[in-house]
């Protein structure tokens, strides 16, 4: 799989995201649990599958070090806020 095999399925601008504000109500929206809806699970699956993909390349082309390890943790890191950006769309959270 390469990165031009995923779809890109987000929406180019989502206005008043929680991750931009730190009102009181933004940070309920943030630290509240949102079960994801059918149209977000391909995204996440998108995000997750190129993650994959660069971390396997990581691990062939990178020597077993403390940077590798360092540089994988930033891709799951990457996924993480990746995926916190689709369950917080304020589409879903009102």
């Amino acid at each position: 799989m390469k990165p031009s095999d995923f779809v890109d399925t987000a929406p180019k601008s989502v206005p008043r995201h929680p991750s931009n504000r730190t009102s009181a109500e933004d940070i309920e929206t943030i630290f509240t649990y949102h079960r994801p809806h059918e149209d977000q699970i391909p995204r996440y699956t998108a995000i997750r599958d190129a993650a994959k993909v660069f971390a396997k390349i990581l691990m062939e082309n990178v020597p077993e070090c403390a940077d590798r390890t360092i540089a994988i943790r930033k891709v799951r890191e990457s996924v993480f806020n990746a995926n916190a950006a689709v369950a917080l769309d304020p589409r879903y959270t009102k």
